[in-house]
């Protein structure tokens, strides 16, 4: 029986261990792995949990420093294979961005850039400029601003334009968008105050009109971007809400979430009002995301009147939720290929929701084919994908996917070790099957998954 006294010293242990490192691993990450390994030891011995002698021989234990610090080197975010069939997958990142967006974010990212410099000044300049002229062209508004995130924008604009005077939302709109972003919440926690007009299912352009006073700063409408009211409703159309804060003198806050620069009625969808059209019902500004139905890295972007950008930019919050100059590479090249109308084509996002059932088909029968070829029971069914990401509620796309019966090991066993080899792969569980959706896969991970559904299945 291993006793306590027979466990090697740190530095045996560290020289046993780095035989099969090298000579190039630090020697303090060594030390530091090795004492975890011998601290791991000395506690199973100390309550009787050593398993049999040998795992705890210098040999053993020299394995398990390697293992402690190649999990340590092991990035914690890696890439997944996206088999869910939920195109804009919050948990595992969003939207993919597109190759002109990768290729812009590592030529800017790989050494310096005239991020805040002029160069035919040559003299400092605003990181604000490269987004601008795109964003305006494309909305048809006069200004526009990006933050980290649309919440930021959202946070950005009550707290610059509305702090210690009241908002006017529609009860129906006051809502939770997820992740605990509510609506009340971040009113109360940028100093404006809720004022709720009408009810639940039914509020009128007159309500608004009826609410303001002298202390009302901002009119909000909240685009119901993750949920939907049916039924006996009713809520303005927003050039209703842009007569009535006209008419007054207040401004129009329109908060399009997801926000979308294509419409979506071509596909199949339900309409998703377009940033163009907020900007054209007269909205005075509008946010949304970059890294939902844009497709780009994320952000938020505000786009609306001049004035009221340029006090949003003005604000000292502004500088504490900028993006850097990445993100700006990312999505200058993203909104570049809307104005080249190249959108479609490659922005992997509405690839993916504009891909035909035909493709999809074709693609599953070639997968169903391989996995078929290694003896596993593989067959092509219909399915539906979801949009997902807090944009269009209950919308689905009909897709196709590849079906796999999981043998002994059981469909949440296959599952789950899926998720955690190399590369990682989500998909369904539906009817005691792997379901594999296409329309979220890209197509150049379909041999990697093939590979890896046929090491998983076939091992059981």
């Amino acid at each position: 029986m291993t006793r306590l006294r027979d466990l090697p010293s740190v530095d045996r242990l560290i020289l046993a261990a780095r035989a099969d490192l090298g000579d190039a691993m630090p020697q303090a990450l060594l030390r530091e792995a090795a004492r975890a390994e011998l601290d791991a030891a000395r506690r199973a011995l100390r309550h009787g949990e050593a398993p049999v002698p040998q795992d705890l021989s210098l040999e053993a234990l020299a394995r398990g420093v390697r293992a402690r610090i190649e999990q340590w080197l092991t990035p914690s975010l890696r890439p997944v294979i996206n088999a869910s069939g939920v195109i804009i997958q919050t948990n595992l990142g969003r939207a993919p961005l597109s190759a002109a967006a990768l290729t812009a974010m590592a030529e800017v990212g790989r050494g310096y850039s005239n991020l805040e410099y002029d160069l035919e000044r040559g003299e400092r300049g605003s990181r604000t400029v490269h987004l601008e002229r795109l964003l305006t062209r494309l909305s048809g508004a006069e200004a526009a601003m990006a933050v980290n995130n649309n919440a930021a924008a959202v946070y950005l604009a009550l707290i610059a334009l509305a702090a210690g005077r009241e908002v006017i939302v529609s009860r129906g709109q006051a809502v939770e968008i997820g992740g605990g972003f509510r609506i009340p919440d971040v009113l109360r926690q940028s100093g404006a105050v809720l004022v709720e007009v009408g009810t639940t299912n039914r509020t009128y352009a007159r309500d608004y009109a009826a609410a303001i006073n002298e202390r009302t700063a901002l009119l909000l409408r909240v685009h119901s971007s993750n949920f939907r009211l049916i039924g006996f409703v009713h809520e303005p159309a927003l050039a209703e809400l842009a007569e009535v804060g006209q008419a007054r003198g207040v401004p129009l806050l329109d908060d399009l979430g997801s926000g979308t620069l294509l419409p979506t009625t071509p596909y199949g969808l339900a309409p998703e009002p377009t940033v163009q059209e907020s900007v054209a019902a007269g909205a005075d500004l509008v946010t949304f995301s970059g890294d939902k139905l844009l497709g780009g890295p994320q952000a938020g972007l505000i786009v609306g009147r001049r004035d009221l950008v340029e006090r949003l930019r003005q604000h000292p919050l502004a500088r504490a939720l900028r993006v850097d100059k990445t993100t700006i590479a990312g999505l200058e090249a993203t909104l570049q290929s809307y104005l080249r109308g190249r959108a479609t084509e490659e922005i992997p996002v509405w690839r993916m929701i504009g891909a035909p059932l035909e493709t999809l088909q074709a693609r599953a029968m070639a997968v169903a084919t391989a996995l078929s070829a290694a003896g596993l029971q593989a067959e092509v069914v219909v399915c539906q994908s979801a949009v997902g990401g807090g944009s269009l509620p209950g919308e689905t796309l009909p897709s196709a996917g590849v079906a796999v019966a999981p043998g002994p090991a059981g469909a949440e066993r296959c599952a789950a070790r899926l998720r955690v080899g190399a590369p990682a792969i989500v998909a369904r569980i539906v009817a005691e099957r792997l379901l594999f959706d296409l329309r979220t896969v890209l197509a150049e991970d379909e041999p990697a998954l093939v590979r890896r559904v046929i090491e998983v299945v076939a091992e059981g």
